[in-house]
């Protein structure tokens, strides 16, 4: 059975950071469901306009083995503002399964109160907002416990593919990898 992906949209979201994973994990066979915390389709921090698969309403009772926040400004900081989002990524967490969080985003962890003791990364300009982080870490993705951090736009695809590889194995991210020129 696929592993399932739970990828927000929130309206200002980076479109690099939220269809580069979106992408390559469905090439590799994750089931990436997108839900927009607002109704019809959701506007980027570039004018992109996408279309989710679904309201964050419509997903309450379902479960998800990782929870994806995409960076973008000022999307981050509609996540952040909305109490669903913080209510999710702290019941994800208590149910000892990952989220997943690039750019700016992971000012939503912070928000959400679960970054106390764990080390992380974002886009620099937030780290100051990271308070509660035992460290902030120069690195392109940084894994702790159950979080999963990483820069912005153009260590996306290194996210994606780590994420890959955590919810499937490591011979599918390589084969993503090779298809997609990653990897030659």
């Amino acid at each position: 059975m696929a592993k399932r992906l739970l990828l927000l949209l929130a309206p200002g979201f980076e479109e690099i950071e939220a269809i580069t994973p979106l992408d390559l994990l469905r090439r590799g066979g994750v089931e990436v469901i997108t839900a927009a915390l607002t109704d019809g389709p959701v506007r980027s921090a570039h004018g992109l306009t996408v279309v989710p698969d679904t309201h964050l309403d419509a997903l309450a009772k379902e479960r998800f083995d990782m929870v994806f926040l995409p960076g973008g400004a000022p999307g981050y900081l509609n996540l952040a503002a909305d109490a669903r989002v913080r209510t999710l990524v702290r019941s994800q967490l208590a149910s000892e399964r990952p989220v997943a969080a690039i750019c700016g985003a992971p000012f939503v962890l912070e928000e959400a109160g679960v970054l106390a003791g764990h080390r992380v990364t974002s886009y620099p300009s937030v780290r100051e907002r990271l308070v509660s982080a035992a460290a902030w870490v120069d690195e392109a993705v940084v894994v702790d416990g159950r979080l999963r951090t990483s820069q912005g736009v153009g260590t996306a695809m290194d996210f994606a593919l780590a994420l890959l590889e955590e919810l499937t194995d490591r011979a599918t991210r390589d084969r993503v990898a090779k298809a997609t020129l990653v990897a030659r």
